[in-house]
């Protein structure tokens, strides 16, 4: 979702406000282990083994089922409806037998009396806003060979649990039938909806829930604060709407001879091979009415996509339609003429987006990506992204390039996101970070737009009500989501990649972990386990502080103790850190012929639990008249009043 918060003073003073004070505790500790020290040995979730490994890679025995769905949509837009029906066909790839399976029906968010409505009042961002909404089931049937059978169910909130009428032994699969229809509200948490004529249509069918070795079945309900969890699969499905219509989707569009002009179809063909965007429906067009083919009755635009987690689409009688491509890739853009000012340029703002994300981590898996203008602030779903029209082009820039980038961020690397709301915005704000510098450099490098995330951090820490990372997104304050979903992890990636790790051993581990977990599910500890066995370090100490617990930091320069030696100058100096969390330590002496120098140490100096660290220095020749921690900022420090010791003070 889109980065929440676009200036510091706005997140340090929502960060101020946050609720939901959590008592900082040793997160991971055995019963009985009276160690509390962050260098404690971490005991991780779920313990290793063949399906998930010590080392972090998923094992021989790994597995995660999949699901198949070939779905028929009609949109009426007189009664602002979806009528649907599918087939889904669900492969039980674990070794149990399942006697039932859960389904997600999110559209119940927006029924009246639904946990949304108690969770988010009216109004709120994420909230139903007084819409009666819901799904309705009109069929709920499975295939049995050539019998169709009715099956019995239970809906409970937004999920829907679905006695099957066989066992499903492992390896075997499972066909349902499916009806159902909904009205669609005209704000749908901030994540679907519509204004006018243009739809932007998610979580708009009934889907199954993820069944996997951690926690069995993952019912968690859709509040709409915390996002999605859901298999992979190939889908083939269909939008019926008037004729008038442009339609962007999931997937490639499978029937161009019968929705698009022959001029567009050679346009578009034209752009895979193009580096700067090929207008595919102009303005002209969408004047004379010679964007589509026919403007009366009603038109079927089909999409195919394999290998994806979802599918969602947007639809507008007025979308432009740009598009460019990068290596085979068709990067493209739907906006309509009163969003052009800005939207001229995000079908290049795509391209770049794909482009950086696959030459520094991981290539791009699928055939397209497309960004569509619409109400929503900022979604992602896969190969379709959601955003505004945005204040100019810097601004709609890093909404087009966070949006795209969670095409890595769970669409390839699928977290858990209804628990684990982290590794999903968290490292895509981190990898943000380089895509935006490289797109607009002069407006402050990678590790610029970093060190502005770290100061909202730092300053966000001297609040008592923030909490850890580690909290499942329906239960962090919205006030204070921005930082503990968003900016802190990023920024603990950045501490990591810089400070602790350094850039070369990070980002071979950061990149093994995603080819390791692309199309699969990771758990916290499989990222942890990787980032670990691929950097060659222990950062127990690390994933507790900064993800696990609320710590603070403050290191000091405590004391400093100089004696005239043979030559030169003897000095002690004791640094000090009076907060629970360790970082580096980074120094920098300045002595009296204005030369300085610097001293760097490892966190693990203060691994035996003490608050004081002292070293012993010869200088020969100089004086020292000045120490100060951290000179360049690079690390968090609530209290940088005590970094600085000078001569006489």
């Amino acid at each position: 979702m889109q980065k929440i918060y676009r200036s510091m003073a706005v997140a340090v003073a929502l960060a101020g406000v946050a609720g939901g004070a959590q008592a900082q505790q040793t997160a991971g500790m055995r019963p009985g282990v009276s160690d509390t020290s962050l260098f404690a040995p971490l005991q991780l979730w779920p313990s290793p083994s063949a399906v998930r490994l010590g080392s972090g890679a998923p094992g021989r025995a790994y597995w995660q089922n999949r699901a198949d769905y070939n779905i028929t949509a009609q949109l009426d837009t007189a009664r602002k409806q979806l009528r649907g029906e599918l087939r889904m066909r669900y492969k039980n790839n674990s070794p149990d037998t399942l006697h039932f399976v859960w389904m997600h029906l999110e559209q119940n968010a927006f029924k009246s009396n639904s946990l949304n409505s108690y969770y988010y009042p009216q109004g709120s961002r994420f909230g139903a806003r007084g819409f009666e909404g819901g799904d309705v089931i009109d069929r709920l049937n499975q295939v049995v060979g050539t019998r169709t059978v009715p099956l019995r169910s239970r809906v409970n909130e937004t999920v829907m649990k679905v006695d099957l009428a066989e066992p499903l032994a492992p390896g075997g699969t499972a066909t349902f039938d499916i009806a159902w229809n909904f009205l669609i509200p005209e704000h749908g948490a901030d994540r679907m909806g519509r204004e006018g004529s243009l739809y932007e249509l998610a979580q708009w069918y009934p889907r199954v829930a993820v069944y996997d070795d951690v926690r069995g079945w993952n019912t968690e309900p859709y509040l709409g604060q915390g996002e999605f969890y859901t298999e992979f699969g190939d889908y083939d499905f269909a939008v019926t709407l008037p004729a008038g219509y442009i339609v962007a989707g999931t997937g490639m569009l499978q029937n161009a001879q019968e929705v698009l002009t022959s001029a567009q179809r050679e346009r578009l063909t034209r752009a895979a091979r193009s580096a700067t965007p090929v207008r595919i429906v102009t303005a002209e067009e969408l004047r004379s009415g010679a964007a589509r083919p026919r403007s009366t009755g009603t038109m079927t635009w089909r999409f195919r996509a394999q290998n994806v987690r979802d599918v969602a689409w947007a639809a507008s009688p007025e979308y432009q339609w740009d598009a460019s491509g990068w290596e085979g890739i068709l990067a493209m853009a739907y906006y309509r003429p009163s969003a052009a000012a800005n939207w001229q340029d995000a079908a290049d703002q795509s391209r770049m987006s794909i482009q950086e994300y696959s030459e520094r981590w991981f290539r791009y898996p699928w055939p397209q990506i497309s960004a569509v203008e619409g109400p929503i602030s900022g979604m992602e779903y896969p190969m379709l992204a959601m955003e505004n029209r945005s204040e100019d082009v810097y601004d709609l820039y890093n909404v087009v390039t966070h949006e795209i980038g969670h095409n890595w961020f769970p669409m390839i690397v699928d977290s858990n996101e209804r628990v684990h709301m982290w590794q999903d915005e968290g490292f895509n704000t981190f990898i943000n970070t380089f895509a935006e510098a490289r797109r607009y450099p002069d407006r402050g490098d990678q590790m610029a737009r970093a060190a502005q995330e770290r100061r909202i951090v730092e300053r966000s820490l001297a609040s008592p009500t923030a909490v850890p990372v580690e909290t499942p997104p329906d239960r962090i304050p919205p006030a204070a989501l921005g930082i503990t979903a968003y900016y802190k992890p990023s920024v603990g990636l950045q501490m990591l990649r810089q400070e602790i790790l350094g850039p070369e051993a990070f980002d071979d581990a950061f990149r093994t972990y995603i080819r390791r977990w692309a199309f699969k599910h990771p758990t916290p500890a499989d990222f942890f386990r990787t980032m670990e066995d691929v950097g060659g370090r222990r950062l127990d100490w690390f994933w507790r502080e900064w993800f696990l617990e609320n710590t603070s930091f403050d290191q000091a320069v405590g004391r400093v103790q100089a004696r005239s030696a043979e030559g030169g100058q003897q000095v002690t100096v004791t640094f000090a850190n009076r907060q629970r969390g360790v970082l580096p330590v980074r120094a920098r002496f300045t002595f009296s012929d204005g030369t300085t120098q610097n001293f760097d140490y490892p966190a693990e100096v203060w691994g035996t639990n003490q608050r004081e660290y002292s070293r012993q220095y010869q200088f020969a020749g100089k004086t020292l008249t000045r120490v100060e921690l951290d000179p360049e900022g690079r690390l968090v420090d609530v209290d940088r009043a005590n970094n600085v010791w000078t001569a006489g003070s």
